[in-house]
């Protein structure tokens, strides 16, 4: 095979359609207060869990309003529900109930 310096990348689209956003509306319905969060990582300036691996809430918010179940299943449990999230975030989200309820409804939800 002839190396040309570039690959092709996988197809990284969003099917809006196919995907059901089980997850994001179960936490909704728990906790309200996801949809005040407008995504500008501060809850990331000093998330132990994000220190030690890939982690990040503000990631894992995106993927629950994408409706990409998978990726959520295969990232959240690597937060500790410290809180030092939830004293950073100017808007006021209540960040330890949404990871908890991200959790539970991963836990609980048999299509994922």
């Amino acid at each position: 095979m002839i190396e040309f310096g570039y690959s092709i990348q996988s197809n990284r689209q969003i099917d809006f359609d196919r995907n059901t956003r089980q997850v994001y509306k179960y936490i909704r319905r728990k906790e309200p207060s996801i949809d005040w969060c407008m995504s500008c990582g501060t809850c990331a300036s000093g998330c132990t869990a994000g220190y030690a691996s890939d982690f990040s809430l503000r990631r894992m918010i995106l993927l629950a309003r994408r409706g990409e179940e998978k990726e959520i299943r295969d990232g959240i449990f690597r937060c500790r529900l410290c809180g030092k999230c939830l004293n950073a975030c100017p808007r006021g989200v209540n960040t330890r109930n949404i990871i908890y309820w991200m959790q539970q409804a991963v836990k609980n939800t048999q299509t994922l």
